[in-house]
């Protein structure tokens, strides 16, 4: 490994300590302010519910400093030790040629996954089981994997071979066709998911004829938001938290509730919750966040076309330059650049935050929706009071204390 090698590798390991920092930072906070729920939400939560949410976050955040450390680790012993003995065995079986490549970044990807699927079963079956929120079984989980580790690979596999096809067939040209390539298969997958990828994981059934369904339409028809109907999730198959969102585009648009969300709330913090993601359609933020994610892909296939055009990366590593194992090193050395993009990104999904509870206000008033944000609050044992650092870096949503003091603060 060159110095630029280890520099890279130091890099990672700096971010990590960052994270760990944060994190710590997080759990001194929590801890610190355990005893005491802020006067906003004295009324609401007991201070019994405040002291069990702080459990909640600091054992939650103990995990991610592991998860934290483990990843950084990871990523570099695959760096300085893994990759090129998983390249030579792949080599000795496989002609060079876009095959080599391709199977490469597959088997990469399939052992990454295994070993991150005990990360996972102890997220879920540990932590999240400890505090009442787990209601996956442990075939539930299993299938879960396995439909997503199929999924990867039937998705993966053509774009692998596609992106190496046109590196060789256009050079000086390919990172382009391959970015609009991108972006169309992205739009698409927006369609797609609700109908064809999403139903693979959990049952979709629309939202039973009655007061609720009435109120909810009306409310649609008064922001002239038009979608494929009002939809139930059952989530309760996997976990207690509660939500609801929006998915796909254009006409296919869907309303989705997760079945948690409606067994716990009153109709007005339901349809002040709807609001609130309508007030996302409403200042097209879904449409801002497709346009970001299209300018971070462009830079990234900015960087890949740099790097599949030099010997320099892959040599760093001590690696050969098979387009695989450039696109693999690039995957591990990555984490670096997303820490220092986080707060930048995490900024402006913060704001779209305040714009749809802005808007929710204005349309169906601000107690319900303060009623709401305090419900999900106490029953997903959200904390009332996060680091301010740390919610900068990693908080796509505002802390609730932070938007109920807005909501109150402005004019019904």
């Amino acid at each position: 490994m060159s110095a630029m090698g280890v520099v890279i590798c130091l890099a990672i390991a700096a971010s990590a300590g960052l994270g760990v920092y944060l994190r710590l930072r997080q759990m001194t906070t929590v801890g610190a302010n355990r005893d005491r729920v802020p006067a906003d939400f004295a009324r609401d939560v007991t201070l019994d519910e405040h002291r069990r949410a702080a459990e909640y976050t600091i054992a939650k955040t103990e995990f991610s400093v592991a998860e934290t450390i483990v990843d950084a680790a990871i990523s570099i012993l695959w760096l300085a030790l893994g990759l090129a003995p998983l390249y030579a065995g792949i080599a000795a079986l496989v002609e060079p040629g876009l095959v080599r490549s391709v199977l490469f970044v597959l088997v990469f990807g399939v052992i990454a996954s295994l070993i991150d699927m005990p990360l996972a079963a102890i997220r879920a079956f540990g932590l999240e089981a400890r505090f009442g929120f787990n209601r996956l079984t442990r075939r539930t989980f299993l299938l879960d994997q396995a439909k997503t580790g199929a999924l990867e690979l039937v998705v993966s596999t053509p774009l692998l071979f596609g992106m190496f096809w046109l590196l060789r067939a256009a050079p000086d040209t390919w990172w382009l066709f391959a970015y609009v390539a991108f972006i169309a298969i992205a739009v698409a997958m927006t369609v797609i998911y609700p109908t064809v990828i999403a139903p693979l994981f959990n049952k979709f059934t629309p939202l039973e004829e009655g007061a609720m369904k009435r109120r909810m339409e009306a409310l649609l028809a008064r922001c002239g938001f038009e979608s494929k109907g009002l939809y139930v999730m059952d989530a309760s198959k996997r976990s207690t938290h509660g939500n609801a969102y929006f998915s796909g585009f254009g006409k296919a648009k869907r309303i989705v509730f997760f079945d948690t969300l409606l067994e716990k709330h009153s109709p007005d913090e339901i349809e002040s919750i709807l609001a609130h993601e309508l007030g996302h359609f409403k200042f097209g933020h879904v449409r801002q966040m497709l346009l970001q994610a299209a300018a971070v892909a462009f830079l990234a296939f900015a960087v890949l076309w740099l790097a599949f055009g030099s010997d320099a990366f892959a040599g760093w590593f001590g690696l050969p330059n098979d387009p695989g194992i450039v696109l693999v090193a690039l995957m591990l050395a990555r984490e670096p650049i997303w820490h220092v993009l986080s707060p930048v990104l995490a900024w402006r999904s913060r704001r779209a935050e305040f714009e749809a509870d802005a808007f929710a206000r204005d349309l169906v008033g601000k107690e319900p929706m303060i009623s709401a944000l305090t419900r999900l609050t106490r029953d997903n044992l959200a904390t009332l009071t996060p680091d301010p650092l740390y919610a900068t870096f990693y908080f796509s949503h505002p802390p609730v204390p932070v938007r109920v003091a807005q909501l109150r603060a402005a004019e019904s």
